[in-house]
Parts: C-alpha cells; sequence; structure tokens
C-alpha cells in the first residue's frame, strides 16, 4: 500500500512540475509582450518624433498629437500583423486537418483493401464475391491502387479457371458446349471478377500487360468490357460473348474461340495465331491490321467486317460469310476460301482474284439488335466442318 501511495506521489510530483513549467512559460511569454507593447506604444513614438523633428522646437499639444498619431499608426501595423499572423495560423490549421484527413483517408482505404483481399481467400463463394465488388469501390476512391487492384483481380480470374480444369471437375474440357453451364453460373466470382477487370481496365493506372493465359472462359460473359492488351493465350473461350468488347491488341495464340460471339468488337492489331474461329460471330468487327496468319475460320460470320490491312496468310475461310467484308489491304497468301459467301460489296485486296467462292446477293445494312441475346440462354449450332 504504501508503494502504491509513493507511485501516486512521483506521479503527481511530475505532474505538478510540468504545470508549474507551463505556467512559468505562460508568465514569462505574458511579461515578454507587455514589455514590447511598452516600448512600442510608449517609448518609441515619442523617439521617432523627436527624432524627425532633429531638434526643432514645437509647441508640447503639437507634439502630443505627432506622438498620438505615430503610436495610432503602430497600433494599426500591430493589429494588421496579429490579423496576418491569425490568417497563417488559421491556414496552418487547414492544412494540417487536411493532411490528417487524409492520412485517415488512407489507413481506412489500406484497412478496406487489406479486409476485401482476404475475403478472396474464403471458402465462402458469397464471402469472396462481396470481396470483389470490395476491392471495386477501392479502386473507385484510391485511382493509385487501381494498378494493384487490376493484377489481383487477373490472377484471381487465371487461378479460379485454369485450362484445361483440373480431373473431377463436373465441366471437363470434353463435354459439348451446350453442355457446359454459362460461366455466371459455374463459377460466379470468376464471372464477377472478369467483368471487374473489364471495367477497371478502362482506367489509365493499368499493368502494360495482363496474363489471362490457360484459362478456362468457356461461355464466359464479356459483353462491352475492356480487354485489350491482354494476353490469353492457349485459353479456351468458346461460346464466349464479346458483344462490342475491346480485345484490340490482345494475344490469342492458340486460343479456342469456336461459336466466340465477336460481333461489333474492337479488334484492331489483335494478334489470334493459329487459333480456332469455326462458327465465330464477326459480324462488323474492327480487325483492322489484325494477325490471323493460320487460324481455322470456317463457317465464321465476318459480314460487313472491316478487315482492312488484316493479316489472313494460310487461314482457312471455307463456309465463312464474307459479304460485304472489307479485305482492302489484306494479305490473303496461302488462304483458302472454297464455298465462301461474298457478294458484290466484299473489298479484296488490288489485283487479287479469288477462286471457288460463291457470289451471292449482299444483305444490306445491318439491322441493329433490339436486345442482344444472353450468354446465358445461347444455344451454339452444330458445325459443318470436320474437326
Amino acid at each position: 500500500m504504501s508503494g502504491r501511495n509513493s507511485v501516486d506521489r512521483r506521479r503527481g510530483d511530475r505532474i505538478a512540475g510540468v504545470l508549474r513549467s507551463r505556467f512559468l512559460r505562460v508568465l514569462l511569454l505574458a511579461a515578454a509582450s507587455l514589455a514590447v507593447l511598452t516600448v512600442v506604444l510608449v517609448i518609441l513614438p515619442g523617439l521617432l518624433v523627436e527624432h524627425d523633428l532633429a531638434g526643432a522646437r514645437v509647441e508640447a499639444k503639437e507634439r502630443l498629437t505627432a506622438v498620438n498619431n505615430v503610436r495610432t499608426t503602430l497600433l494599426q501595423a500591430l493589429a494588421g500583423l496579429v490579423v496576418l499572423f491569425g490568417a497563417y495560423s488559421t491556414w496552418r490549421q487547414i492544412q494540417v486537418g487536411r493532411d490528417g484527413l487524409a492520412a485517415t483517408r488512407e489507413g481506412q482505404v489500406t484497412d478496406r483493401f487489406s479486409r476485401a483481399v482476404d475475403q478472396l481467400g474464403s471458402d465462402n463463394l458469397d464471402v469472396r464475391i462481396g470481396g470483389l465488388h470490395a476491392l471495386s469501390r477501392v479502386a473507385g476512391h484510391s485511382p493509385h491502387d487501381v494498378e494493384a487492384i487490376i493484377s489481383i483481380t487477373t490472377a484471381f480470374v487465371r487461378t479460379h479457371l485454369p485450362w484445361p480444369p483440373p480431373d473431377g471437375e463436373a465441366s471437363d474440357a470434353s463435354m459439348p458446349i451446350n453442355s457446359v453451364r454459362p460461366l455466371e453460373t459455374r463459377c460466379p466470382d470468376a464471372q464477377v471478377a472478369l467483368t471487374a477487370l473489364g471495367v477497371l481496365n478502362q482506367h489509365g493506372h493499368r499493368p502494360d500487360w495482363l496474363n489471362l493465359s490457360l484459362t478456362d472462359l468457356r461461355r464466359a460473359d464479356c459483353d462491352g468490357l475492356w480487354l485489350h492488351e491482354i494476353n490469353f493465350d492457349h485459353a479456351c473461350l468458346e461460346a464466349a460473348s464479346f458483344y462490342e468488347a475491346n480485345l484490340s491488341g490482345a494475344s490469342l495464340v492458340s486460343v479456342n474461340l469456336r461459336h466466340a460471339e465477336l460481333t461489333r468488337s474492337m479488334l484492331r492489331r489483335f494478334r489470334c495465331v493459329a487459333s480456332d474461329l469455326r462458327g465465330a460471330l464477326l459480324v462488323e468487327a474492327a480487325l483492322t491490321d489484325a494477325d490471323l496468319v493460320g487460324s481455322d475460320l470456317r463457317e465464321a460470320n465476318l459480314r460487313k467486317a472491316r478487315a482492312r490491312g488484316a493479316v489472313l496468310n494460310r487461314a482457312d475461310l471455307r463456309l465463312a460469310d464474307l459479304r460485304g467484308t472489307d479485305l482492302s489491304a489484306a494479305h490473303l497468301d496461302g488462304a483458302k476460301l472454297e464455298g465462301a459467301l461474298v457478294s458484290d460489296q466484299t473489298r479484296w485486296p488490288h489485283g487479287f482474284e479469288p477462286t471457288n467462292v460463291v457470289t451471292t446477293e449482299d444483305p444490306g445494312p445491318e439491322s441493329e439488335p433490339l436486345a442482344h441475346p444472353s450468354a446465358l440462354l445461347r444455344v451454339v449450332p452444330s458445325l459443318q466442318s470436320l474437326p
């Protein structure tokens, strides 16, 4: 008990010492301020008047008036300094408050970011989806975190949808595509991540190159998404929907794109070498300068596609629909065109004479779809082409 009393006494002594020290500092500051005011308002005005008179004799009343005028001027100067000091102090307090608020907000964003990443590792599907949405919200409030969030989202898709699927998966690689459930019901969290990736890619802060190679994106819904400059090499995108999506500059080497919906998509400068695009829909797609060397485009629909400057060397275009397709300046060395549908609106490279094609009437302008069919409901037709 005596020990506790001793500690309390020492603590009380320290507190009393601190209070005395503060009181002394305040007292010294007040004394110094009073001394400065005395000098400025009592002594200095008289000295200034005497200096200006330079020994000249004036009446006491005039001298007092001059001293009072100087005193008034000094008081106004002091008031101005006080106002300036108050304004500076207020500005500094605002700056400190802003810095504190920014630090608090940064801490909150970091906490939200960490919790969202932790949620991605949950065994609960709903928690993972919540974590993905939380990351998207963080990206909206913290632009400098967008690049990291895009990389994390890309890794999530890549690790949750490997191609080929692991043994024992309900949706194995040999299943007919119409028996494979759409991605948004087969793996909802991966579909959410893919959608978030396609939205976040529109931001300026993004990695130069994203890797989604060897992924299982069969019947994925990518309508309207920005998936430009992404590596999809050796992935499976069979019956995936990329309606009006942006795949410019993407790499799709040895990719399964059978029955893929690419109508009105942006495919400029995309590299789709040695890929399977049988039955793919590329109506009005922008294929300017695309690289399709050695790709299989049998039964593909390229009606009204803009393929100016596209490289189609050794591509298989048999039974493809090329009515109204712009192939001017395209490279068609070794391309197979037997049975391809063409019209008088089809544009060929200068001096190129197609052989064994079927010339038919041009269908005219494409009609505007009232509602694009959902990937959930899409059933793909059987292919006539042999494997």
